[in-house]
């Protein structure tokens, strides 16, 4: 199925507050308590949970169980993802510990550093690797996509490195725009401009 990268976005939105909430399973929820919580209207709801399939009750709204499980089977892959983080920094730790705690299916088998005090240790329960392995052990470990977090000058030699050794889909945190092939999906996620954004609308 096609979906806008929107409409993924907001799907996994949907199915993380309801898990995180613990409803029952036989519950339900109406499209405007649900567009609530997350800043959206109802009708943007409604609209999206028609893509995939789920009307709701006029009298009880949507069953949660129904939700969580067709989400699922929409946007994740049945065996889950592999993922390697690429940068051991303070932020590169926080985001491990941080997905390592989610209960995603996206899985993080392998990270990598140049820094001889972290190479082969683990750290937050993964593994760290040289950079040098780099291209052995994406292979081996079947990882599709990466997470950056490196300094910003090492940015595009180690997406050269990610995509050369089978990188398919790469989540950016660093500030660099990167130029990738059209079958790499890339994800930029820029603190400060997003910081910046927020500010624009709060300075007068």
């Amino acid at each position: 199925m096609k979906l806008p990268p929107r409409t993924v976005e907001r799907l996994s939105k949907y199915r993380r507050l309801l898990s995180n909430k613990k409803y029952p399973e036989d519950d339900h929820i109406f499209s405007h308590k649900l567009a609530g919580f997350l800043n959206l209207t109802p009708e943007q709801v409604r609209r999206d949970l028609m893509l995939i399939g789920i009307n709701g009750n006029h009298r009880k709204g949507y069953h949660v169980g129904t939700m969580i499980d067709v989400i699922g089977r929409i946007i994740d892959r049945q065996e889950g993802h592999n993922l390697a983080l690429v940068g051991i920094c303070n932020l590169g730790r926080a985001v491990l510990r941080f997905i390592r705690k989610s209960g995603t299916r996206m899985n993080i088998v392998a990270a990598f550093d140049i820094d001889d005090n972290k190479v082969n240790t683990t750290i937050s329960g993964v593994p760290c690797h040289a950079i040098s392995n780099l291209p052995k052990v994406i292979v081996e470990q079947n990882i599709h996509i990466a997470i950056l977090t490196v300094p910003s000058e090492a940015v595009n030699e180690i997406t050269t490195r990610l995509i050369n050794a089978g990188i398919k889909g790469i989540l950016n945190f660093t500030s660099v725009p990167l130029d990738v092939p059209g079958d790499v999906y890339l994800k930029d996620y820029d603190i400060i401009t997003s910081l910046e954004e927020i500010g624009f609308y709060l300075k007068d």
